[in-house]
């Protein structure tokens, strides 16, 4: 009988699995609507942010409980890092494969298809670096504190007000986006932030309620199937948080004009994890410890983060050219799919990571392939830094 309340607990998962999944929904219709009145780099790094807002709590709940001791502390880097390298090794591929289907027929244009980004795009490009050079870091020194989570949250905030000064863009054809972010934009004017609110609210409140026995339910299903709690967390709950997002990038990737959105989405949420995300962590550890804790990263945690730093990297290099080819979707894909597979080969991925990183580098190095993000980057700078029209 001792496995009753485990299986009991595991039966949470009928109600919080789409309880949290809904509440991301909800959350990106919302944030969809917004791309009407803001920016598009500004609509995309608010999206991304609220779309990430479940793995926010899950985190926020999974630190807390490992502060009192509940969860080991590894599973604290778990779904952080799962997250991450979700989105690069799946998410980017999918963006690639629903683009190159969509361009032309056939497997001559999918080996011809590629995803350009523009100019505006290197801002997103190019701030990704920075999180991965801190987390170089931390990975040295081994630990994870409040002062990393100062950095990392200043970090975004200027990856945040360097986006917010890109200028707006065409909006997008109502009847491309999903019916409840139509039903929002089709109230009468003065109800539209209303309604805006009011889902945004809904979708709040549901994975308030949803986190934490989600994360249990996780947990005791993991006990029940006989499965570490370590693999659910790192790769069921970003699948099922991620899901929305991906559900966006689908949309957008059927294009060539809004392929380049999609990616931009996929890697304005990559900035969040590195940085907001991973902020979580050590602030909520140490609420829960009633003190500054630094998080000690075992051997298990500075391979996961190792892992994802590597495949970061690679996907950087694969970027700072403003173009996303097939043979870097497939080897994302295919080196995300080794991992997943066999959890036991992070050693041999991380070096293939690493080798095809150091290939890339020597190809720009020589000219082959060219840094053309810092220098799209650099005009962009100039044109915010230029002043705006009736500024004194």
């Amino acid at each position: 009988m001792s496995g009753a309340p485990e299986t009991a607990s595991a039966l949470g998962a009928l109600w919080t699995f789409p309880a949290v999944l809904a509440a991301a929904f909800l959350l990106a219709w919302a944030a969809e609507a917004s791309q009407f009145v803001v920016s598009q780099g500004l609509a995309l790094a608010a999206l991304a942010w609220l779309q990430t807002m479940p793995e926010f709590s899950i985190e926020g709940v999974i630190a807390w409980q490992a502060g009192k001791g509940v969860f080991h502390p590894s599973l604290m880097t778990a779904n952080f890092t799962g997250a991450i390298r979700l989105l690069v090794g799946l998410g980017w591929p999918m963006v690639f494969v629903v683009r190159a289907l969509h361009a032309r027929p056939g497997l001559r244009g999918f080996f011809q298809a590629h995803v350009r980004l523009e100019e505006e795009h290197s801002v997103e490009v190019l701030a990704v670096l920075p999180p991965i050079a801190w987390f170089v870091a931390v990975l040295i020194k081994g630990s994870l504190t409040v002062v990393d989570a100062a950095v990392l949250l200043a970090m975004y905030a200027g990856y945040f007000w360097l986006v917010s000064r890109v200028p707006s863009r065409e909006r997008e054809e109502l009847d491309d986006l999903p019916r409840v972010s139509r039903w929002i934009l089709t109230r009468p004017a003065g109800w539209k932030p209303a309604a805006a609110v009011a889902v945004f609210l809904g979708g709040g409140a549901l994975l308030f309620v949803a986190a934490g026995p989600f994360v249990h339910s996780l947990q005791a299903l993991a006990l029940v199937l006989g499965v570490p709690a370590f693999v659910f967390v790192q790769w069921v709950a970003p699948l099922l948080s991620e899901f929305p997002e991906k559900v966006s990038a689908f949309y957008w990737a059927r294009t060539v004009r809004k392929a380049p959105m999609a990616m931009m989405n996929m890697l304005s949420s990559n900035i969040n994890e590195w940085t907001v995300l991973a902020a979580v962590i050590p602030v909520v550890y140490s609420l829960s410890c009633g003190h500054p804790a630094p998080v000690v990263l075992d051997h298990q945690q500075r391979l996961e983060i190792g892992l994802t730093l590597a495949q970061s990297v690679l996907g950087f290099l694969f970027l700072v050219n403003m173009e996303f080819r097939w043979y870097e979707a497939a080897g994302l894909f295919l080196l995300w799919l080794v991992q997943f597979v066999r959890p036991d080969s992070h050693v041999p991925v991380m070096a293939a990571y690493l080798a095809w990183s150091a290939v890339e580098l020597v190809l720009l190095m020589t000219g082959r392939h060219r840094w053309t993000a810092f220098q799209a980057f650099a005009r962009e700078w100039r044109r915010y830094s230029a002043p705006r029209p009736g500024r004194a």
